[in-house]
């Protein structure tokens, strides 16, 4: 509805707004809220009826009507077939002409069946006869005839059913289109009155989506104003941060920055976060506020943003702007795993009346269009996996012939046809809604006079029904309660380093700029490590070679479709290495770009240079970040173009400077960062890279218990641990628990072992029984099941994860005692069975199994193995294929020179197709010895696309490319040699290496 209202406004069409209602008795209304209280009525019944069903459900009836009336106009629609059903939609349309009086309408709209004068004369007379007027209505369900066919998949996708089954569900015609006047009067020449009527109720809807009013809502402080209560606590919190003395400068910042909030009456937006990001402290939470909030003094002294805005000259009006009139956006974010304390506080404090979760509208992508619209022809399950393929085959044109081919499906054949041709269509169309990650929208009235609010799929979750978008288009204030992995890790890497250390150490209280961790971060050693972990990120970072704090912001930052599409990053590294003269447009961009070496990277500065250079308001600059941020809204930045290129060329800039500028812009208008959101980010980035550099054992354990997160599956996290000298320990029931845990190793060092939690299909109930009973530790196995009351499956997954090592038994013996077993605990005497274990049966003698076997099945149970990598047991196999005789391991690569030819292969543990890369492929493979990069062209990639997509196991021939410690292969050729890894496990055992191509796919 919201963007139907901006929309409209845009091009000069008058919207009303309204809803309609099928009641519980299959009875239907339009109903239409003439102003801004009526509405409040529609949007309370709305709430009412979705509060009372679960998702996606309203629940309403005849006798809701009455108390929700005034103010409102219904319109009765008429039931087809209306013969069988007139008694009962007489009867309906008079209770309506009762309930709405003087408002009441029947809907009359033509069918094209043959019958629709007759039909329309008896409405007519109904009318009359109640006193509802008839009202010319189209029925429209698309705007173009043309539709009609994506229509009737639509409904066949609503009802679950093919287009063969759907049978009278489906219109008979395609006459269900928007009409012009003239049309419409043709078709009502009969019934003139009835067009009249639309004319009338058009005029007396008066209410606009405009005349929505937010109001904040209000902490009360005893004996102070709101202004009053915020000064009291940003100065509060500046003598905390700065206990040798409030800077003279921060000050001013205070100030000037209060003045406004008080101005624009914005200290209760203030205040709600604050006392939630204060809960959440006081509950051990860890929190951290980013993106524009860090642009505040006033968030730096609350305590919401640890960024201090003085340190980085921060644009204030990127944060709160005199002009724009509406809340700051501030996100704040907590740890994932303990971010639903912090929502269900929200709710318990204000009321689900004043508290909902913003919503967001998931659209149609091509995957779900190709399935979906696949349903509907029929096509079995086979065809749609290969539907499902020719979306990921060709992902920068997924609805091209050429994709289905590949998939393996004849876009000749009539049904694929009509499937590919529907998919384009339905590709952006809304799917579903969802809920936002954690933008809550909190009000002083109740939000059902907004708003509509419904029911979540989550317990104990409500909604509003409008996206997160939608609500910053209407200046609805949200606060975001977002959830970060990373900061759960952080947090637990600082529990296990006290609990095993008796260290303590916060955010807060790190080393700063410690050399170590730069060191570390130069060789590109970032495995774990937050924001800079991808593929781009650690090709970038020996190349940047940061050194100091603001270099991690900028490694955050330029690595972003913003500066790589304005062409900002080679420029950059080019003058930070000394390989091109520092140069400035002029001397007032200095001071806007000279912490970037006269190259801008971020939002600010693309902000900045909009005011200084192109001759940009600071509020006209807030507008042109807001396009920026309106990426879905195509087209948005485009009316800013001429005035910023004319502007900055009208004051002397190169053309060609001012272009880049723009692309810049456009970029950002994908994705990228402010400096203030890069600086919060980079602030984790050190904290992170800290824990890795110094307590390597902690950092794993925590990542481990953090998952999933990040790039990287335990399996890589496991092998990084290894590489940085941590003993990696077996999952054990005598040892393990359900996360990982630190254990002492033989050198005063830390162990890691590895919890139950990485035993796929392992509960966790069952892992804290064993852990509970545990005592002095298991003898034997039959002891085990009773005491920690565990089903004999349990067991099974145990034993497949090899996890009796400490009771004497190998994986084989243990799975053959575990079938001796009783299904289920069959008592708990668990002292007598420990005294009957010598007198149990000894074990049986199995042959031992084949170490390829034996990795087969710790990948299928964990995911990984601490034995061998699979690569290493098929390096014979694999210098017998043809193409790949004298392949280079990972680790041999540093050793080449430039441009050698080079043969590599390894399991897929990374593919991107960044947006940004116009086709590119960027694959990591990974053997025995470490991982190796790959960058795959468009052409190589259409010529060995499948190879490339689909493989588990991938041998490349190409060259080898330096670009200083940065090392690449240029792929030339590519072979799936993923039959290999099915060679491993031996003939007729349980266990496949399948799995482990399940975990790299």
């Amino acid at each position: 509805l919201v963007r139907a209202h901006a929309a409209a406004r845009d091009a000069g069409v008058r919207l009303l707004p309204g809803a309609r209602l099928d009641l519980d008795c299959g009875a239907a209304l339009l109903c239409l809220p003439s102003d801004r209280p009526a509405w409040e009525r529609l949007s309370k019944l709305l709430t009412l009826g979705k509060l009372r069903g679960a998702k996606n459900e309203c629940r309403l009836s005849l006798a809701d009507l009455p108390d929700h009336a005034e103010g409102q106009i219904a319109i009765a629609l008429p039931p087809d077939p209306l013969r069988k059903n007139a008694t009962r939609f007489e009867a309906f349309a008079a209770r309506l002409a009762e309930i709405f009086p003087g408002r009441a309408h029947v809907a009359g709209h033509y069918l094209h069946r043959g019958n629709d004068s007759t039909r329309l004369a008896w409405l007519h007379r109904l009318a009359n006869r109640i006193r509802a007027p008839l009202v010319a209505t189209g029925d429209v369900h698309y705007h173009d005839p043309d539709r009609r066919a994506l229509q009737d998949a639509m409904t066949c996708i609503r009802e679950g059913m093919t287009l063969d089954e759907a049978g009278f569900r489906l219109f008979a015609n395609a006459e269900r289109h928007l009409r012009p006047p003239s049309e419409m009067k043709r078709l009502f020449a009969a019934f003139p009155e009835a067009v009249a009527q639309s004319i009338e109720i058009s005029n007396r809807l008066t209410f606009s989506l405009d005349d929505l009013a937010y109001e904040y809502p209000i902490d009360p402080t005893p004996g102070e104003t709101p202004d009053e209560a915020l000064g009291r606590e940003v100065y509060s919190g500046a003598r905390s941060r700065y206990p040798g003395g409030i800077p003279a400068e921060v000050r001013a910042l205070i100030r000037q920055e209060l003045a406004l909030v008080a101005e624009l009456r914005f200290a209760p937006y203030f205040l709600t976060v604050h006392s939630i990001v204060q809960f959440a402290r006081s509950q051990g939470i860890l929190c951290q506020g980013r993106g524009s909030a860090a642009n505040s003094a006033i968030c730096y002294c609350l305590g919401v943003t640890a960024v201090d805005p003085a340190r980085f000259d921060l644009l204030f009006e990127r944060f709160v702007s005199r002009g724009r009139k509406e809340p700051p956006d501030i996100d704040v974010d907590f740890e994932h795993e303990r971010r639903e304390e912090v929502i269900q506080h929200v709710y318990r404090k204000y009321g689900r009346e004043r508290a909902a979760l913003a919503a967001t509208v998931i659209t149609y992508r091509a995957r779900s269009a190709y399935r979906d619209i696949g349903k509907v022809f029929g096509l079995g399950e086979d065809a749609l996996a290969a539907l499902s393929r020719a979306a990921c085959l060709r992902r920068e044109d997924p609805f091209s012939p050429d994709s289905l081919r590949e998939a393996g499906l004849d876009p000749r054949d009539r049904r694929v046809a009509l499937t590919l041709r529907l998919a384009r269509e339905l590709a952006g169309f809304p799917r579903h809604l969802s809920q936002h990650p954690g933008g809550f929208v909190i009000t002083r009235r109740p939000l059902h006079t907004l708003c509509p609010i419904a029911n979540a799929a989550m317990e104990d979750r409500t909604v509003l029904e409008w996206d997160k978008d939608d609500l910053d288009a209407l200046g609805i204030l949200k606060i975001d309660v977002l959830g970060l992995g990373m900061l759960g890790c952080i947090r637990k890497s600082f529990d296990l380093i006290r609990e095993n250390t008796g260290r303590k150490f916060c955010l807060a209280s790190l080393p700063q700029e410690d050399p170590a961790v730069y060191r570390m971060l130069c060789k590109a050693d970032a495995v774990g490590v937050f924001q800079v972990e991808s593929r781009a990120q650690m090709a970038m970072l020996p190349r940047l070679r940061p050194r100091a704090f603001y270099d991690l912001v900028i490694e955050v930052a330029i690595v972003r479709p913003g500066p790589i599409q304005g062409d900002m990053v080679h420029p950059y590294l080019r003058r930070r290495n000394g390989e091109e003269k520092v140069t400035y447009p002029s001397g007032e961009l200095r001071k806007v770009l000279e912490k970037t070496l006269g190259v801008p990277i971020f939002q600010e500065q693309a902000m900045r240079v909009a005011i200084v250079a192109a001759g940009f308001t600071p509020d006209e600059a807030d507008r042109l970040r807001r396009s920026m941020a309106a990426w879905r809204r195509h087209g948005a930045l485009e009316q800013f173009r001429d005035r910023f290129i004319g502007g900055m060329t009208a004051r002397g800039y190169p053309q060609e400077f001012a272009e880049r500028c723009f692309r810049q812009i456009e970029g950002f208008s994908d994705y990228g960062f402010p400096e203030s959101h890069a600086a919060s980010f980079a602030l984790l980035v050190y904290a992170s890279a800290w824990l890795k550099r110094h307590y390597p054992a902690a950092f794993a354990c925590a990542l481990l218990n953090s998952q999933p997160m990040g790039f990287y599956r335990p399996a890589q996290i496991i092998r990084d641990a290894e590489e940085h000298g941590v003993e990696i320990r077996p999952v054990d029931v005598n040892h393990s628990l359900w996360d990982s845990t630190l254990e002492p190793a033989r050198d005063g060092s830390m162990a890691l072992r590895i919890g139950f939690r990485e035993i796929r299909g392992m509960g966790r109930e069952d892992a804290e029984r064993i852990a509970g009973a545990r005592g002095n530790g298991y003898r034997t196995l039959s002891a085990l099941q009773p005491r920690a009351a565990l089903h004999r499956k349990a067991l099974a997954r145990l034993a497949e994860a090899d996890a009796f090592a400490s009771l004497g038994l190998a994986r084989r013996e243990a799975l053959w005692a575990v079938a001796r077993l009783p299904p289920k605990p069959v008592c708990e005497l668990a002292a007598e069975l420990d005294e009957l274990a010598e007198e149990e049966e000894e074990p049986a003698l199995l042959p031992r199994a084949a170490p390829g076997e034996e990795v087969a099945a710790d990948y299928a149970a964990t995911g990984f193995s601490l034995r061998h990598h699979p690569l290493a047991l098929l390096r014979e196999d694999l210098e017998t294929h043809r193409h790949f005789v004298n392949t280079a391991r990972a680790g041999d690569l540093r050793g080449l020179r430039d441009g050698a030819p080079v043969r590599v292969a390894g399991l897929v543990i990374v593919r991107q197709r960044p947006a940004t890369a116009r086709g590119v492929m960027f694959l990591t493979l990974e053997d025995e010895t470490g991982s190796a990069n790959a960058i795959v062209w468009p052409d190589i990639l259409d010529a060995y696309r499948r190879a490339a997509v689909t493989a588990r196991l991938l041998a490349i021939r190409g060259r080898l490319q330096r670009h200083g410690a940065v090392i690449h292969v240029i792929a030339r050729h590519l072979a799936d040699l993923s039959y290999l890894l099915d060679g491993l496990s031996a003939p007729g055992s349980r266990s496949s290496i399948r799995t482990i191509a399940r975990e790299f796919r």
